[in-house]
């Protein structure tokens, strides 16, 4: 039986890469928070953009940066660690800088900058999950991804927030912000480069592939496409519904907004690694029955109509806050004990493509379905989040059948290069 970690802030940062590597989270975190939510301001009022000329450009970099994602896995599965992180990073700081490069009224140049930095946002969390995963095992991994998913939106949330305050300079206080965002990036690199972590494989390539096989997790990755809808209730579905359907005042979607972002970073670590005494593919069922029941709650809420109907939205968006906390800490940490060691990257950038994919057509999706009605929005998205955690629960584990090699946890270690790695990864 696995031993319930405790929270040690000291050994925590160590799990998560080590303290230049958290800064370099916080950092890169601030400067994603400056501009992410106000990219599509920048190309309306600095370059003089139609919003669906910007908009379709913002699409189509996300879109076409999930193609990125076999060449950052194969990249990894080389035992590259701190070096990808920091290519993620540096990747975005060149797209901000051809941001502030580019003319007003030009369309391309400003496609160009957000596929670069739909390339950076798409590699960083696979990146991200292959480091910690070189440097914590067991249930210490899990804790560490929590912590490092609510340190970044930590850093999200007060970027956001600071940004939100210089918005009164107009279009000066954007070019401003991006290139705060711009060197951000280029620090954030900087520091995560230093951390210089590299793990070798312990066995050829051929011959890893030959003792085991990666795990397919089809049905995994089909129902992370549905979970990954619960990021976007709160920025898109929650803020239609409260302000188009219950006419309540624009204060509620920020409140709730607020209300999830504080959660997720109080709450992230201590509620991951109390669910660390359960399997962790019981805890993403879970989450998903926690999401289906926090959607079907929002269709109750929604018919109350004006007056109580945006108070009981809030209310259970803390359920629905809950499910997500639940989803992220467990869902890549579930992936990462799955996989063989030779081919973590693959496995990880295979699951992101799925998240991305989440991502990009979710906003389509939600304001799709929204003008048909709440019972059609919630009611789709509770049916389909139950069938994904019901497919979540049943799927086999090849892994778990098959002989494990030689090793603490059945897990070959890798040997690492690097002054901040202090662990060989292993699995439970």
């Amino acid at each position: 039986m696995e031993t319930i970690p405790k929270i040690r802030p000291r050994a925590l940062v160590r799990a998560c890469g080590g303290p230049r590597y958290a800064v370099a989270l916080v950092v890169d975190a601030l400067g994603t928070g400056l501009l992410r939510p106000f990219l599509l301001l920048y190309g309306v009022m600095v370059l003089r953009l139609s919003a669906p000329a910007t908009g379709t450009a913002m699409t189509a970099g996300i879109v076409i940066g999930l193609v990125c994602m076999p060449a950052v896995g194969r990249w990894l599965d080389r035992g590259a660690r701190s070096a990808v992180v920091a290519a993620s990073m540096l990747v975005r700081a060149l797209g901000v800088a051809m941001l502030l490069a580019t003319p007003a009224g030009h369309v391309w140049p400003f496609a160009t900058a957000a596929l670069l930095l739909g390339v950076g946002n798409q590699a960083w969390p696979a990146a991200h999950a292959a480091l910690v995963a070189t440097v914590a095992h067991g249930r210490e991994r899990d804790t560490a991804l929590a912590a490092g998913r609510a340190l970044r939106n930590a850093g999200l949330g007060a970027g956001a927030l600071l940004a939100t305050a210089c918005l009164a300079g107009g279009a000066t206080a954007l070019q401003a912000m991006a290139a705060v965002t711009g060197i951000a990036y280029l620090a954030a690199a900087a520091l995560a480069w230093s951390v210089r972590l590299h793990a070798r494989p312990a066995a050829a390539p051929a011959e890893a592939a030959a003792e085991e096989p990666a795990p397919p997790m089809r049905a995994l990755r089909a129902a992370n496409v549905v979970y990954v809808f619960c990021l976007n209730v709160p920025e898109i579905a929650l803020p239609l519904v409260l302000v188009t359907h219950l006419h309540a005042s624009p204060v509620w979607p920020a409140a709730v907004f607020v209300a999830n972002t504080v959660l997720v970073v109080t709450l992230q670590v201590p509620v991951t690694v109390w669910m660390s005494r359960f399997p962790r593919r019981t805890v993403l069922a879970l989450g998903g029955v926690v999401l289906a029941a926090s959607y079907a709650g929002f269709l109750a809420a929604a018919s109350l109509g004006a007056g109580w109907g945006a108070p009981a939205v809030a209310a259970v968006s803390v359920v629905c806050t809950i499910g997500e906390i639940i989803y992220a800490g467990s869902a890549t940490a579930l992936v990462t004990d799955l996989a063989p060691a030779h081919a973590l990257g693959r496995v990880l950038a295979r699951f992101e493509l799925s998240t991305g994919f989440g991502l990009a057509v979710s906003p389509a999706v939600i304001t799709a379905l929204a003008p048909l009605g709440p019972l059609a929005l919630w009611g789709s998205l509770a049916g389909a989040t139950l069938l994904s955690a019901a497919a979540v629960a049943t799927e086999k584990d090849a892994a778990a059948t098959a002989p494990r090699p030689a090793g603490p946890g059945g897990h070959r270690p890798w040997p690492l290069r690097g002054g901040s790695a202090v662990c060989p990864p292993r699995r439970t």
